[in-house]
């Protein structure tokens, strides 16, 4: 991944999807030659020289201030996630000569009282991940409701691994392809942050060999945060099962974010969920706690 390359396709891509109608501008008709803007009217929208945005669309972010990062996002109404990521990449590219790709330091293992805190929401899955979506820690329920996922025995059990690579997963998730749509763009978000992490680098070269739609999905350039939502899973135990997530980044564990789920009360998810429990608290799921790496 090279940072400026990614600024330059980042950029070019939240522009072909604005229309002059989109920005407030005035569409006359006729054929146009690109997509969505032209350069020239994203400079005018954001207050600066045509040359100037050429200059910065081509990759080259020298002395780009917060205050053109702010008149380029307003230009390209990127939402709060893809103005965050530019602001990553412009620091970034700015940063000056590009580091040897390295490990990056993470945090592999929750600290004992997070471990016994997701331990004791007994009721409800918790499942803890990195910004890779590798799988740090569970509680029993969640082990039980992402069975399949840990399936996978060689460490680290992943989560971009599993939709992309795992056939099962088309079961599992009932929209498929809305959540294959938001891992990459939780791994773009991760790689506006950390561009230079190898271990992210060789996930995104394996499921970029490996899987078609990765490479497509990789080079729209979209980005999200995980913050919350609905999931409808297909368990393959207790069957479908309409779920709300939240998402919450874990202070005492920097790095790592904790994904709760649960099911409305009274529901026919509630039902099964409360079989789920049983099912896991039967010994029927093998549940070893593993670090990452």
């Amino acid at each position: 991944m090279d940072i400026h390359d990614d600024l330059s396709e980042f950029l070019t891509s939240r522009r072909a999807k604005l229309t002059p109608s989109q920005a407030g501008l005035p569409d006359y008709g006729g054929r146009r030659r690109v997509p969505g803007l032209r350069r020239e009217e994203v400079a005018l929208l954001a207050g600066m020289s045509a040359e100037y945005y050429k200059r910065l669309e081509r990759g080259n972010a020298t002395g780009v201030s917060e205050a053109v990062v702010d008149g380029v996002s307003r230009a390209l109404q990127l939402t709060e996630a893809e103005h965050a990521h530019l602001s990553g990449l412009i620091r970034t590219a700015n940063a000056g000569i590009r580091p040897q790709r390295r490990r990056q330091t993470r945090t592999t293992t929750l600290t004992a009282g997070m471990q016994q805190t997701i331990d004791a929401m007994s009721t409800v899955p918790v499942f803890v991940q990195n910004g890779r979506l590798d799988a740090i820690a569970t509680n029993t329920l969640g082990r039980a409701l992402f069975s399949e996922m840990f399936d996978d025995v060689s460490p680290p059990v992943n989560a971009a691994r599993f939709v992309f690579l795992d056939q099962r997963s088309q079961t599992f998730y009932q929209d498929w392809e809305g959540n294959a749509q938001q891992i990459v763009a939780i791994l773009r978000a991760e790689a506006g942050r950390s561009p230079y992490d190898r271990e992210l680098s060789d996930l995104v070269g394996e499921l970029s060999t490996r899987s078609d739609l990765f490479r497509k999905l990789w080079g729209a350039h979209d980005v999200r945060e995980h913050r919350g939502g609905s999931k409808n899973v297909h368990h393959p135990i207790v069957g479908d099962l309409a779920l709300n997530y939240q998402s919450m980044d874990l202070a005492s564990d920097r790095g790592l974010q904790m994904l709760v789920f649960s099911a409305e009360p009274g529901s026919a998810s509630a039902d099964r969920m409360q079989l789920l429990a049983n099912w896991a608290e039967s010994g029927r799921v093998a549940f070893e706690r593993r670090p990452s790496r």
